[in-house]
Parts: structure tokens; sequence; C-alpha cells
């Protein structure tokens, strides 16, 4: 097939959002396209909240960070987690992943060893490890179910630090080393015994568009008029509890780090961002929520109170329809793939049960903004 001469986006075939980009004859660097096709490429985007561009295997981390970051001006240029925090020894997310030395706004994420020199800019050997819900969820799958195939959503989340930091707008993501894709696994959800097959290691994706639309008109109302309260530190807060088994929220059983037991933090620092957040271009509005970290949600309008029990069980219920298999799209990985997603209009999960010899090698990147999401009301 001949090289496009201008962008081209092209809506994925039986999925229900996404699209894949031809870049521009001649472009082959993603991070260097005119103005006007990089506006183009933004608003593709934010229509379509996944964006793949395939064979971008020679992409280097320098240019991942700089095609990331000219998504928001208001970028302050930080990784989209605190350092210090994102590794503590406490914290949910210690192992998940390691920086380049030159690019640390670029972590390499994945599975089993790699070697140094194994790719440019990695300068000694990195051990990674995929993540797994036997680590996380409350019940977790039998041998025989693992053997059968099965595997799990890890955590549905939001790439953000959700304290003190604003939510990045977009994280890229590369496949390096991925499994083939004749490789297979099944989730077979648990309420209601739907199977849904996947590429071993596919990263799934839901809008929060459709689960603002699945609402009933009263829910999107009251939607529309809550402020989620995020715990101070909520990767370490949670890192005693578990997960309910779809990977949506945590289950309730008083296993939450006491406040006074945190490493330092400041009232100032928690956040408290709308449930829903509007598309800058669409219009359209999104549920979005990270319901492992909630911590209470407030009623604009009336100043009610969901604590922590009652907010992680309301926050399950308005999110679980927009993870049914119809409604997320589940990406099978190719080597050189270059995954950009609207962090602001999905969440997304791990998936995959990997031995420790099973490579696994991503480059993410996402960047804290310089301004919280909004809500914008008719």
């Amino acid at each position: 097939m001949p090289a496009a001469t201008a962008l081209q986006i092209t809506p994925l075939e039986n999925a229900p959002f996404g699209a894949v980009v031809s870049l521009p004859e001649g472009v082959s660097d993603p991070s260097l396209l005119s103005d006007e096709d990089f506006k183009k490429l933004k608003e593709g985007l934010q229509k379509n909240l996944v964006l793949v561009i395939p064979k971008q295997e020679e992409l280097p981390p320098r240019s991942q960070h700089q095609l990331t970051i000219r998504f928001d001006p208001s970028c302050i240029g930080n990784y989209g987690h605190d350092e210090k925090l994102f590794h503590h020894k406490n914290s949910v997310l210690a192992k998940d992943g390691k920086c380049f030395q030159d690019t640390p706004e670029v972590i390499m994420v994945g599975n089993s060893k790699f070697p140094a020199g194994f790719q440019p800019g990695i300068v000694k050997d990195v051990e990674l490890e995929h993540p797994t819900h036997y680590t996380f969820h409350k019940d977790v799958l039998t041998d025989e179910q693992r053997e059968r195939g099965q595997t799990r959503f890890f955590r549905w989340h939001i790439d953000a630090a959700l304290y003190g930091l604003s939510p990045p707008q977009v994280t890229t993501l590369l496949g390096c080393v991925v499994p083939p894709q004749t490789e297979k696994q099944k989730i077979i959800y648990e309420d209601t015994n739907e199977e849904l097959e996947l590429v071993k290691g596919s990263t799934a994706f839901a809008s929060g568009a459709i689960a603002f639309k699945l609402l009933s008109p009263e829910d999107q109302e009251m939607a529309l008029n809550t402020t989620v309260v995020y715990a101070p530190h909520p990767y370490i807060y949670i890192s005693k509890a578990k997960a309910t088994s779809d990977g949506l929220t945590m289950v309730s059983e008083g296993k939450e780090y006491p406040f006074e037991e945190l490493p330092e933090w400041e009232e100032s620092k928690i956040k408290k961002l709308p449930l829903v957040w509007t598309n800058p271009t669409t219009g359209e509005h999104h549920l979005q929520v990270h319901g492992c970290c909630v911590y209470q949600l407030i009623n604009n309008k009336t100043g009610e109170i969901k604590e922590l029990e009652e907010a992680r069980k309301e926050v399950h219920r308005l999110m679980r329809p927009a993870i049914s298999p119809q409604h997320i799209y589940c990406h099978p990985w190719k080597e050189g793939d270059l995954v950009i997603f609207f962090n602001r209009g999905l969440w997304h999960s791990v998936t995959g049960e990997f031995g420790p010899e099973e490579k696994r090698m991503m480059h993410q990147c996402n960047v804290a903004s310089g301004e919280d999401p909004i809500c914008v009301k008719n």
C-alpha cells in the first residue's frame, strides 16, 4: 500500500471507539508533525479516544516525550506522578516501571529481564514485573482457571497521581516486545458469566463518554453535580486493601492506612475533581473517576457526603455497565504499535497472566498537566 500523502485517521473496525493513524508521506516520527497535522491528530484523539500508529518500533524515548507534551501546552514537565511517591515502598505502584536514565519522563513497563544495551537508552540491566491480580484482588483465579487461559482486568484506572499533580491529558504507550497475537486468554465476568476473548497482554479501554450515556437521566444529573475527593497519597492509602474481582474499586474491610501513618501530606494538595469531565473538542460528558482511589463523593447541590464504603459502591454501580464486552476496546498489541490515548476521556486496565520468563517491554509516557479537568454544564 503506498504511503498516505496526508495524515489520515480511520476508525477501528468492530470497535466501539478508537482509530488507526497513517502518517503523512515523509514523516516517520509523529513528534515532528506539522502544526496543521498535529491539530488534526489532537482533535482526532479527543474524538476517538484511542489512536494507534503502527510501525513505530524505532521511535526514541525523547521523541515519545516530545509528542506527549505537545498535546498539553500547560504541562509542567514532570512525569504524571511524583517519583518519590510513585516508587514508595508502600505504594501499589512501587513495581510498575523503570525510568530511562536520559529521559526520565518515559518509563519501561513489562515483564522479565532485559540486559543493558537491549535498546538505546538502557544503560544497565532492567527487570520488569507485569502486574498480577494475584497481589491486588481480594479473590483470585484458581490454578485450574489460570490453566484454562483465564485472566482478569487488573485495575481500571486513569493515569494520575491524584495528589498534588493534575491528571495528564494524554498517555502514549509503545509496544516494543509483546506476545504473539496467536496467544489468547479470556475474561469471564463473574456477575453475568459473559466471556471476552483477548490477545494475551492486551490493554483494555473503557470510554467515559459511553459510561455517562449508559446512566439513567437521574444518575446523569447526579453525576454532573458530584465532586470526587481522593485520599492523600491514594496509592499508599489503599496498599493494604484488596480490589474487587473486576478491578473497578476496592473491597472495604478497614485495611486502609490511617491518614496519620501516611507520608506527610497537605490539605491543599488533596485532589477534589468533578465526577464528569467535559471533552474540549466534542463537548461530550465523560464519567471519569479512579474507582480504586476514591475516598468521598460530595453532592454539590445538597452537600451530602458519601463516605468511603458507600462511595466505592456508588462508583462501582456507575462504572460497571461501561466495561461490558460490547462497550470496551482491548488493544491486541503488535511490536511497533504506538498507542496514544486521551487520559481525560477513558479508563484503562492491564490484562494478562505472565510467567517470570515471558517477555514484554513497553515504553510509557504521561506528563502531569498544569490544569485540572472541568465539567461544563449546559
